[in-house]
């Protein structure tokens, strides 16, 4: 009899209509890993009746999410590190160590406002969001959050990356002209802010300025593989450092390289 009572209250899937996880997330309420996993634990209701995974909906249903499932997200950490040369930012590869292994008690920085104790649970799932190569410094995000994730990667994801990149003539006869900025025409330099395609898609608007005469600063909406260098190298320049200082309203600031602090509950991208 409690069987019965408990399908009753149990939606089973249906084909037609969009999956309640996809929707979820188009809502803003989780990423869709999450979603997945706050249905498969009873967290979520859709017009009153606990849903299943797979479970499809149809317009205007009413999405509640359990109280537990807030608690569960509020839990999750996001990390910012000041990521070194010779670390990538994924998994392990060709020898080199991935980039959340620097996150450890020891390499927390001191300074870190935040009032979380370091727990290795915070660990569990930590992964990046977004990448910065092996020869590439600067801020990285680590979140266990897929809001962030989501935010910062995912298909739609519109939040401005700021770089400082020290770059060098690849012309050996315009080098020895001079530094970069007395080089590269003004031209070059509109291109790099609109108007280069890489792998047949047109780059969106990025903002690009000279810092000093061999640093050009980028912010960019867009992150595709290696962006920087092979737009520096469509214009006749070559990469010699880069370094990302800031994430949306999140500065790298004084964060030391090679270690970590949490993001602050007041801060946001």
């Amino acid at each position: 009899m409690m069987t019965q009572d408990m399908d009753q209250d149990i939606v089973r899937p249906r084909d037609e209509g969009e999956r309640l996880s996809k929707r979820m997330t188009a809502l803003g309420l989780a990423s869709r890993r999450e979603a997945d996993a706050w249905i498969e634990a009873g967290w979520v209701k859709v017009d009153g009746r606990v849903a299943v995974l797979g479970q499809r909906v149809g317009a205007g249903v009413h999405i509640e999410i359990d109280p537990a499932a807030r608690r569960d997200q509020a839990e999750r950490v996001t990390i910012l590190l000041n990521k070194p040369l010779g670390y990538v930012s994924g998994q392990a590869e060709d020898g080199y160590q991935p980039a959340v292994s620097l996150v450890t008690a020891a390499n927390r920085w001191r300074a870190d406002l935040s009032e979380r104790r370091f727990s290795r649970a915070h660990l569990h799932r930590l992964a990046p969001a977004g990448r910065l190569d092996i020869d590439s410094t600067g801020l990285l995000v680590l979140t266990q959050d897929g809001r962030v994730a989501r935010l910062l990667i995912g298909d739609d994801a519109r939040v401005e990356k700021e770089y400082i990149v020290r770059v060098r003539v690849v012309d050996a006869a315009l080098a020895a002209q001079g530094p970069p900025s007395h080089v590269v025409a003004p031209e070059s330099l509109e291109r790099l802010r609109h108007g280069l395609v890489l792998d047949g898609v047109v780059l969106r608007p990025a903002k690009v300025s000279w810092q000093n005469e061999e640093q050009l600063r980028f912010a960019l909406r867009q992150g595709r593989k290696r962006q920087i260098r092979r737009m520096c190298e469509q214009v006749g320049l070559a990469v010699v450092a880069l370094r990302r200082v800031r994430i949306g309203r999140v500065a790298l600031g004084a964060l030391p390289p090679g270690q970590w602090r949490y993001l602050a509950p007041f801060e946001r991208f």
